[in-house]
């Protein structure tokens, strides 16, 4: 086994390959729906790592992809292998690479939003009205948004940054993305402990987390300029829809977070 998640283990296959085996709740059409995604992902360039097929092992279905020949962004940052500042920088760059990428055959995401927002059982009925609401006034795009982007999902290989895990991709504005990068960085805090020495720079996770999210919105905002109020406007829906997905540790914060935004809306 090289990793696992929520939603599969990734076991080495070969000398140059990896299997992601979904987990025995996961149906093969749910491999065959992220195959799919590989090879649009594929065909967009090489920012994720080459799609080699479908298998069955043991009754679980199986996703093969390239193995890829170096650790995660995550990894560097909590083992003080890599500064904070610079992390973020990779971040952030990686991520802006992301809006040469257009796409036609993924889903909106507006309508991945949507679905997920009315789905999300833990959320209040007023916030789930008031995020609906947000979410038809915000305006659609064609990017390739990868959906899960964190420092875990960034291998840091000899070709360079390949981002990892595709399954949540969708079409639309990349500042969703963006603030769903936020989101994931700020729910880090609760379950990451402990702290990172970098030369003579010592910091709690905690701490790292706050810095390297500010030094990723600064640099992206650099390299693709937007207003502040832009990215606020997508805050309200991608919380709401992060209650879909059952992360029991970070439901009382959501639910927390998503009630006040709601309360901000007209």
């Amino acid at each position: 086994m090289l990793g696992e998640g929520r939603i599969a283990e990734v076991f080495a296959w070969g000398e140059h390959d990896v299997v992601k085996l979904l987990r025995p709740d996961f149906s093969p059409e749910e491999a065959e729906y992220e195959a799919k995604i590989a090879q649009i992902v594929s065909a967009a360039g090489k920012i994720g790592p080459e799609f080699r097929g479908l298998t069955t092992v043991d009754g679980r279905a199986g996703i093969l992809y390239e193995r890829l020949d170096g650790p995660s962004l995550q990894t560097q940052l909590l083992f003080g292998a890599l500064p904070v500042n610079e992390g973020a920088l990779i971040l952030a760059e990686t991520h802006v690479a992301l809006y040469e990428c257009k796409v036609a055959d993924l889903p909106p995401l507006r309508e991945v939003l949507e679905w997920r927002i009315r789905r999300a059982d833990p959320l209040p009925a007023f916030a789930r009205e008031a995020a609906l609401r947000t979410l038809e006034t915000l305006p659609d795009g064609d990017t390739l948004c990868h959906g899960d982007f964190h420092p875990g999902n960034v291998m840091l290989t000899s070709r360079g940054p390949v981002i990892i895990d595709w399954e949540n991709a969708a079409r639309g504005h990349p500042l969703a993305d963006v603030a769903r990068t936020l989101l994931l960085l700020r729910m880090a805090d609760a379950s990451l402990d402990g702290e990172i020495v970098n030369g003579d720079d010592h910091l709690s996770v905690k701490q790292a987390i706050v810095r390297l999210a500010a030094a990723y919105l600064r640099r992206y905002r650099q390299l693709a300029p937007f207003r502040a109020s832009e990215l606020t406007a997508w805050r309200l829906p991608v919380v709401a829809a992060r209650l879909s997905e059952g992360v029991t540790q970070e439901e009382e914060r959501l639910v927390a977070l998503v009630s006040s935004l709601a309360r901000n809306v007209n």
